[in-house]
């Protein structure tokens, strides 16, 4: 095995934090129990905030990126692991305190894998990857509050032809929920429609300053964008119901009332997927595997070489990214 492998690495040079091509060391590792051989990593929105430093993702520098990986253990100093053992890892600090998948060969705690599901090959688990485990945490939540029934009502996703709202309308229709998207791009109308959403609405709609009580018209819903978006979202949402916020790309702020909660009792879940336990972690990839259509996955995945990271950043963080981006790691 080489000693030194090209990685993604964030890291402050004249001031500015940033992601450039390095080389690193295999002595340089952290002296965790399993070495995990990568083959696949994906591109989050909090990967494309790294690289290009529009956020301070990394509380450590220098900083490999990448949040998600899928590879091979090559050495494990554990009994849970095997060399040979096909893995997944999401989240768990990975680009943030801990070094991340951006790289040929990364060491890992032995309790943060999980076994790659029979389901899917290595590609379409990170095509998959922490958004989309994320909208199955999220769909598992929105059916533990009880609100949501098949057929019934509608179901919002916002940010809808991001990765999680990608993968949370599959998995909503999957299960017969009357989806509506909400997306600030025309073309992707068909493209959600060939997910299963129901209807579209502007995004737009949901981004201006309304009362703090609406229309009530949503049953749940699934918001990655927060800020605004979940203030009208809250205030759409019918008696008892709920949505479960994960994201804000739209930003960090609530500028929201009580009202409904204390007048419609409708709850604001929150989803923190990085340090979610183990047994939610492989229910979520239970739901993944039994009502991910595989098609579907294919239709929203994109391919890509570790080599045009940088780019693919920009992309992200400027919304010019649709579905899912797995990176090749092989390719550098």
């Amino acid at each position: 095995m080489e000693k030194s492998f090209t990685a993604m690495v964030i890291d402050t040079v004249d001031g500015k934090m940033a992601g450039r091509f390095r080389e690193v060391s295999i002595d340089q590792f952290p002296d965790y129990d399993v070495l995990v051989e990568i083959a696949y990593s994906t591109l989050n929105y909090k990967d494309g905030l790294a690289i290009t430093g529009k956020a301070r993702i990394a509380r450590r520098m220098p900083m490999i990126g990448g949040v998600d990986l899928a590879g091979t253990i090559v050495e494990s100093r554990s009994p849970r692991w095997r060399p040979g053992d096909k893995v997944i890892l999401n989240g768990w600090g990975l680009s943030e305190t801990e070094w991340g998948a951006y790289v040929r060969y990364q060491r890992v705690k032995a309790e943060w894998l999980i076994p790659l599901p029979d389901a899917f090959s290595m590609q379409e688990a990170m095509a998959i990857g922490t958004a989309g485990y994320t909208s199955a945490l999220c769909v598992d939540a929105l059916e533990k509050w009880g609100t949501i029934r098949p057929g019934e009502g509608e179901v919002l996703v916002t940010g809808a032809a991001g990765g999680v709202g990608s993968v949370a309308i599959a998995l909503l229709s999957a299960q017969g929920y009357r989806v509506t998207a909400s997306t600030g791009r025309r073309e992707t109308h068909d493209y959600l429609a060939s997910l299963g959403a129901s209807g579209v609405i502007d995004r737009a709609s949901l981004q201006e300053k309304g009362p703090p009580l609406q229309k009530e018209r949503w049953t749940g819903g699934i918001d990655s964008v927060g800020s605004n978006t979940l203030v009208n979202a809250l205030a759409q949402t019918v008696r008892g119901g709920a949505i479960v916020a994960c994201g804000l790309a739209g930003g960090a702020d609530l500028n929201a009332t009580v009202m409904p909660h204390i007048l419609r009792s409708v709850a604001l879940i929150g989803m923190d997927s990085v340090s979610a336990p183990i047994e939610q972690r492989l229910g979520a990839w239970k739901r993944l595997a039994r009502d991910l259509d595989r098609e579907k996955l294919s239709k929203m995945t994109t391919v890509e070489p570790m080599s045009k990271l940088p780019q693919l950043a920009e992309d992200i963080i400027a919304g010019r990214i649709r579905g899912r981006v797995v990176i090749d790691v092989r390719q550098v």
